[in-house]
């Protein structure tokens, strides 16, 4: 007989242990792991090592998150509210409005570079408060442009793509940069068969140095911003012929 699947209630519809003063509090859990991720990499993170952070035993931990999963999801929440734009600090138009919000969100995996590796550990079954604030505040933007529910959809997710996309790259590109000479001398050889005229081109005469420029133009940070504008160009573009269909 196949045992009860247990039923597994987020932990945002569960209250806080009801102590009348409680020592912790699940912000202040989540705040610790932050802390060692951003210190030590997320794989540094423990229910003992946030214990010993805040001068706790193991299993009082536990009283306030029942395991990792939790932990998680408290963890990615308090992120995902470092996304959400203040209201007196919304600008106005659908257009300013988005390029906010993608701030926002190219500064919190800035912050916390480590999230680019975590993305999918999260559990939709954990979805918390502030990812449904954030993403009510990116519907009520988009909501401006007077698109359907879906093309307003599409509109998010291709500014989402954007910066998701671009935080990747520059995290690659900057865990990368340090490994470059060893491949160096393989793309000189490369270049000389002929076979890459474009790439050559490129390169020019000092194959070495053209690539370590090319990744410094990677991790320009001012590239996000021309890249978000061009981006947001296009999506203009697009709004305008719809409003006109």
């Amino acid at each position: 007989m196949s045992r009860p699947k247990r039923e597994r209630t987020p932990i945002w519809a569960r209250p806080a242990p009801g102590a009348r003063k409680p020592t912790y509090s699940r912000e202040q859990i989540a705040a610790t792991a932050i802390a060692i991720a951003d210190s030590d990499g997320f794989d540094a993170v423990s229910m003992r090592r946030i214990a010993s952070e805040l001068g706790a035993g193991t299993m009082s931990i536990y009283h306030y998150v029942r395991g990792k999963d939790e932990l998680v999801a408290l963890v990615a929440d308090m992120m995902m509210s470092e996304m959400v734009v203040p209201d007196d600090e919304l600008p106005d138009g659908w257009r300013d409005g988005m390029a906010e919000i993608a701030r926002r969100t190219r500064a919190l995996f800035k912050r916390h570079p480590w999230i680019v590796e975590h993305m999918d550990e999260g559990d939709p079954e954990h979805t918390g408060p502030s990812m449904l604030r954030h993403i009510e505040q990116t519907l009520a933007v988009t909501a401006r442009t007077g698109l359907s529910a879906d093309e307003q959809f599409e509109l998010s997710a291709i500014v989402d793509d954007y910066v998701f996309g671009y935080a990747m790259r520059y995290h690659e590109n900057v865990d990368t940069t340090a490994r470059l000479d060893a491949v160096f001398a393989y793309l000189k050889e490369q270049l000389g068969t002929g076979e890459y005229p474009h790439l050559e081109a490129f390169a020019g005469d000092d194959a070495g140095a053209a690539f370590a420029h090319a990744m410094q133009l990677a991790a320009d940070d001012d590239r996000f911003e021309r890249g978000l504008q061009r981006v947001l160009d296009g999506l203009e573009l697009w709004v305008e012929r719809a409003r006109k269909a």
